[in-house]
């Protein structure tokens, strides 16, 4: 049973606020010792060489850079910007707008925090100004901004490859249209919302000449068409076969700063800062990934996979058993702890289990990654409620954020069950 009580004191160590790469690192270490000896960490080195060579997780620090380069461009406001005057005269129009913005930021930079506060910057101001409900305005901004946990390229979805031995591009192709679903299920709600309360999101005035409405229709194809092109050259070279993830997240690198060029923001400085940015995060990332790798293997010398695998594998229901108990136990799990800490210990215990039972890994895969997406909106850590009050004005308050939230909360979980339920509805059987 010490891997089973190792785990339950890494969950508490990480609530109380403990930093995740020295909490795993750390209690791997001491339990592993006192079960095995410091022999059982003869081989780790080896295991850190592997993960450094591993061309995969190369393209972890290559997207994340895409992504800070193009948030330098000032693409959020561009792209807001034409939106809202596309479909500022249509109820919920600039609710709406962030959503769609939200959809293509994911595509094009898939940084959740930059995402929204972004839009939190931009587009809540303005929502605001024209009375739009606070809660409404804060839950759309918080979950247009997750959308880079599910569309492509996306960090989680490089990780969970890695970690399930999945092809990347197998999970980029197969979470295209659950993301696309999400989206049109936040711009339903948002209809069907403002047409019952048309108070909650007025339309803005309409004082506008067809002459200036094809302007900004031109406008707004300009706004739209660079950066779209970049994703659909990554996301083509990637589905066509003309090159690998990691050579794709190179390419969208070397685009961001061609855009950047574009929009004339391109300054060394600018470079130089979005590098520091990538090494920070990609630190993080690498960091917790080896205290992960330390705790997996201190886990498995202890036995603690065995008995986890053994109660699964005998769950009532079984394949359905299993799936539920995964996907329940993944969500709390959100509440507490970041995606990356539950995709580097919780799936690998999880992923034996699964291949086992027959389960396909590609279907298994993106329900974990649209279930991780709602881990950032889930009170009381859901970083994306943490980032929107960071930038939010003095007039939003925290419980504005929470009630906003929660219809797009239960909007993602019935996405996911269906997903579940009906996969063949979204091209996985």
């Amino acid at each position: 049973m010490i891997g089973i009580i190792m785990f339950f004191v890494a969950l508490a160590m990480l609530m109380l606020g403990f930093p995740v790469a020295f909490t795993f690192g750390g209690i791997a270490l001491i339990f592993g010792v006192f079960a095995e000896g410091f022999d059982m960490f003869a081989f780790m080195p080896f295991r850190i060489q592997s993960y450094m060579e591993n061309t995969t997780m190369m393209a972890v620090p290559l997207f994340v850079f895409m992504g800070i380069v193009l948030q330098k461009t000032q693409l959020a406001e561009q792209l807001l910007e034409a939106m809202a005057k596309l479909f500022g005269r249509v109820r919920g129009g600039l609710a709406i707008s962030t959503i769609l913005v939200g959809a293509l930021l994911a595509a094009s930079t898939g940084v959740v925090g930059a995402s929204v506060v972004a839009m939190g910057l931009i587009s809540l101001p303005v929502m605001l100004k024209y009375n739009y409900s606070k809660s409404l305005a804060c839950g759309t901004i918080c979950a247009s901004g997750t959308l880079g946990q599910i569309i492509p390229p996306s960090i989680i979805l490089i990780i969970l490859g890695d970690v399930l031995g999945i092809p990347v591009g197998d999970l980029f192709h197969s979470a295209i249209m659950p993301g696309m679903v999400l989206i049109g299920c936040y711009i339903v709600y948002i209809l069907i919302l403002t047409y019952l309360k048309p108070e909650m999101a007025p339309a803005l005035p309409e004082n506008l000449d067809d002459e200036t409405r094809s302007q900004q229709i031109i406008s707004a194809l300009k706004a739209i068409i660079p950066p779209l092109a970049l994703v659909l050259v990554v996301l083509g070279s990637i589905f066509t076969g003309v090159a690998t993830p990691t050579e794709s997240s190179a390419l969208g690198g070397v685009g961001a700063i061609v855009l950047a060029l574009l929009y004339r923001k391109f300054n060394w400085k600018m470079l130089y800062s979005s590098s520091m940015e990538t090494v920070k995060v990609t630190a993080m990332v690498f960091a917790i990934l080896m205290g992960a790798t330390a705790f997996s293997m201190a886990f498995s010398y202890t036995g603690g996979d065995q008995i986890v695998e053994e109660v699964l594998l005998n769950l009532p229901g079984e394949k359905w058993g299993f799936i539920i108990l995964a996907m329940v136990a993944i969500m709390i799990l959100g509440f507490f702890i970041d995606f990356v800490e539950i995709a580097f210990i919780i799936v690998p215990i999880l992923a034996p289990v699964a291949e086992a039972l027959g389960i396909n890994m590609v279907w298994f895969a993106i329900l974990i990654a649209m279930n991780l997406q709602t881990s950032f909106l889930t009170p009381p850590f859901g970083f994306s409620l943490f980032y929107l009050k960071g930038v939010a004005p003095s007039s939003i308050k925290t419980t504005d954020i929470y009630k906003g939230v929660i219809p797009f909360i239960l909007i993602q979980v019935l996405v996911l069950a269906s997903l579940m339920i009906f996969p063949e509805w979204y091209g996985m059987e």
